[in-house]
């Protein structure tokens, strides 16, 4: 299990639209046997999981370390995670949430939980944050080695340093 790229998946799936089975499977593109087993009530469950999860992504931009803690905490005992060794390849032994999930929400949600958790405790509980650009809202997971990292994409930073020069040209004349 790559616990980093689980949590960038989880910051995704915190920033995607759900409205129904279509918009999830939508979020899903490298996952295409998770197509057919995805349902409206996956849909509905990881949309209520996103109003649960985003306030520690809160908590980590405003550096709550006891709301990022207490948060995940949380959220692992109202989900509880099955971690598993992956011997698909011997070679290169592994975690992933189990496969045995009953449902997809309960796959995604899983392995959201773990990733963060890892994360909080490899890089430490600051390493989530919301887009600082004004406009959005979307969360991201900073793993750069400096902990720099201020807006969710390439996109939104361009957008506010645009803004930013425009705002400084005008103030000058």
């Amino acid at each position: 299990m790559d616990f980093i790229r689980y949590a960038e998946a989880s910051a995704a799936l915190l920033n995607a639209e759900l409205a129904d089975r279509d918009d999830l499977v939508a979020t899903l593109p490298a996952r295409d046997w998770l197509h057919d087993q995805a349902t409206d009530r996956d849909a509905t469950v990881l949309r209520r999981f996103q109003r649960e999860l985003r306030p520690v992504f809160e908590a980590s931009d405003t550096d709550d370390v006891r709301g990022v803690i207490d948060g995940l905490n949380g959220l692992m005992e109202k989900y509880p995670i099955t971690p598993m060794i992956s011997d698909h390849d011997p070679s290169d032994l592994h975690l992933h949430v189990a496969t045995r999930a009953a449902t997809v929400s309960e796959l995604l949600i899983g392995e959201a939980l773990l990733g963060l958790a890892t994360l909080v405790c490899d890089l430490g509980p600051t390493r989530l944050g919301v887009c600082a650009e004004a406009r959005c809202t979307d969360v991201y997971v900073d793993t750069s080695p400096n902990q720099s990292r201020r807006y969710c994409s390439d996109r939104c930073s361009s957008r506010a340093n645009v803004a930013a020069y425009r705002a400084r040209q005008k103030s000058a004349v």
